[in-house]
């Protein structure tokens, strides 16, 4: 009986058809950019004061600059010298008095300045930002500064409960199906945030995007990943990603261009209701169907390919029907994960892994953040980088495998944030440039990690497989943002130190999977436990099918 693999080469591994469907899938891979790293700006946090009734009467009528407002009316920050203004504590002065001086404000009120008494923001802030932000709009600075990171640990929730129960649908309902709920659910939550009445209700719409979002796109990766031969699945599998990165550009441009997030909410979402024209442009896996026992509806899905190819479909191929077609379908199941010997240990390296890409990317983008500098620019520059990343791999995983330059860049991740943590911070662009070595580098890990986790899984558990594997991505999504801004408290390189302790370690972790260059994808749950094994050559293993059959 032949295999898809073998109707795909001579139907077209990666013709006219898999190529439409591929780049209609990109467009969804683009569009999820905002969902995951979108409180970047959504979430900007402006240079901001407490607002103290009758200053800017009274900077009006002396005249001031703003620095010299910013002198006489906000207080010291305690720890950060006298450059640096008070953000949560203001004096506790009436500024609409009469009689205050205009050179000595504080002395012509109090008589001496080191008494005066300070207070919280019981009136609000003053934020200096030409747009709004979820900061702006519902006070997340001061004490309920903790409210901005939960707003972001929801959507890594969200991610991480989707991740599992969205992989279950896929694998057992179909990929299609999977991918047309989440779409529709993801673009409907994404308008109510927009139009969110409140910061908690802003929340749940997150989560709920959350729920749907990332199990849809890495549906939508997997999906393509079964449509292609094997020879394809590298270079599809990178360029989903890049399209990925170049939805980083486009969002730069946008949150340029629209300041206010509700309106960037709004423009970002709305391109997903067109996904849902995937209903009559995308056709089911046939690898899927194949693996329910659909030998039927998966013969009519290659004849399309075909179709599309503009290929003829030769006779000995147009039937798939085999012994066991009436046997029982196989059905996912989490405890298939884990049962075998070489599954179990694929799971527990793919689950580490994606933990430290996960920490270490959107690590280092919060470190570029809290060194300061120009948020467009900074969050442009770390996008561009993710480049030629992927045109390194292009270039080289066809000719070197999975293994060694996954084992590689983890290397160049870790040591990267090493020597950004030693480097002092008179050398700047020393220290910023091995920072963008490190994003390099641990982008290339997570290029990699999505290629190689669904290639060890068997079809009818691929979809689950990895979406639980991924799910400790989010996990690292949710601890992230406690390692970067907590630690850095204690000593401002010990999160990098912390980087590239992880990172190191799963540099030797990946070493231990199995290489699957030049090899089919596993249907079975045997064919996963032999992946580790020297490979057989395609011709030897028809011959032994043929052997067995009769």
């Amino acid at each position: 009986m032949p295999t898809l693999d073998d109707i795909l080469e001579q139907i077209g591994e990666f013709g006219r058809f898999q190529k439409q469907t591929f780049f209609v899938l990109c467009l969804l891979s683009a569009a999820f950019t905002p969902v995951y790293v979108g409180v970047v700006f959504f979430g900007f946090i402006p240079e901001h004061r407490c607002f103290s009734p009758g200053v800017a009467e009274l900077s009006q009528r002396c005249g001031w600059s703003l620095e010299e407002q910013l002198n006489h009316t906000v207080p010291e920050w305690d720890g950060h010298g006298a450059g640096f203004g008070s953000r949560c504590r203001r004096y506790e002065v009436d500024w609409n008095a009469t009689g205050i001086s205009c050179t000595d404000p504080l002395g012509s009120l109090v008589g001496n300045r080191s008494t005066v008494p300070l207070g919280p923001c019981r009136d609000g802030w003053v934020y200096d930002s030409p747009g709004t932000s979820l900061v702006t709009e519902f006070n997340l600075v001061c004490e309920d500064s903790w409210q901005l990171d939960l707003f972001q640990s929801f959507v890594n929730v969200g991610f991480f409960i989707g991740s599992m129960s969205i992989g279950y649908v896929a694998d057992r309902f179909g990929r299609k199906l999977c991918l047309l709920v989440t779409v529709l659910v993801n673009a409907v939550s994404g308008v109510l945030v927009a139009f969110a009445p409140s910061y908690t209700w802003t929340v749940i719409f997150r989560l709920i995007q959350g729920l749907v979002s990332k199990g849809g796109w890495l549906t939508g990766y997997v999906l393509i990943a079964e449509f292609v031969g094997s020879n394809y699945r590298t270079t599809v599998g990178i360029t989903y990603q890049l399209a990925f990165s170049l939805g980083l550009l486009i969002l730069t441009a946008l949150a340029y261009a629209l300041p206010h997030w509700r309106w960037l909410q709004l423009t970002v979402t709305l391109p997903n209701f067109f996904f849902l024209l995937y209903y009559w442009c995308l056709p089911e896996s046939p690898r899927w169907l194949i693996a329910q026992k659909q030998n039927d509806r998966a013969m009519e899905v290659i004849k399309r390919i075909a179709k599309g190819n503009k290929k003829q479909l030769s006779l000995s191929f147009q039937n798939l029907n085999s012994e066991d077609e009436d046997g029982e379908k196989l059905k996912p199941s989490f405890l298939d994960l884990v049962r075998t010997p070489q599954i179990r240990k694929h799971t527990f390296i793919l689950m580490y892994s994606w933990f430290t890409s996960s920490v270490l990317y959107q690590g280092l983008i919060m470190y570029m953040g809290i060194a300061a500098g120009n948020l467009y620019l900074d969050f442009l520059y770390s996008a561009l980088v993710e480049f030629p990343a992927a045109f390194i791999l292009l270039l080289t995983l066809d000719h070197t495998g999975h293994r060694y330059p996954w084992a590689a860049a983890n290397v160049m991740a870790g040591g990267a944030c090493l020597v950004t943590a030693l480097v002092p911070d008179t050398l700047y662009w020393l220290k910023m440039t091995a920072a963008c070595l490190g994003r390099m580098g641990i982008t290339m890990c997570y290029e990699i990690i999505c290629l190689v986790n669904p290639e060890l899984y068997p079809t009818f558990l691929r979809n689950l497989g990895v979406l639980v594997c991924s799910s400790m991505c989010d996990l690292g999504g949710i601890v992230t943002p406690f390692l970067v801004y907590r630690l850095a408290e204690l000593w401002h390189e010990l999160p990098l130190v912390v980087f590239a302790v992880i990172g190191l370690i799963d540099g030797g972790l990946v070493l231990l999977l199995p290489e699957m260059k030049g090899k089919t994808l596993p249907e079975t749950i045997e064919d996963a436990e032999n992946l580790h094994r020297q490979e057989r050559s395609k011709e030897k293993m028809i011959y032994l099918q043929v052997l067995t059959s009769e």
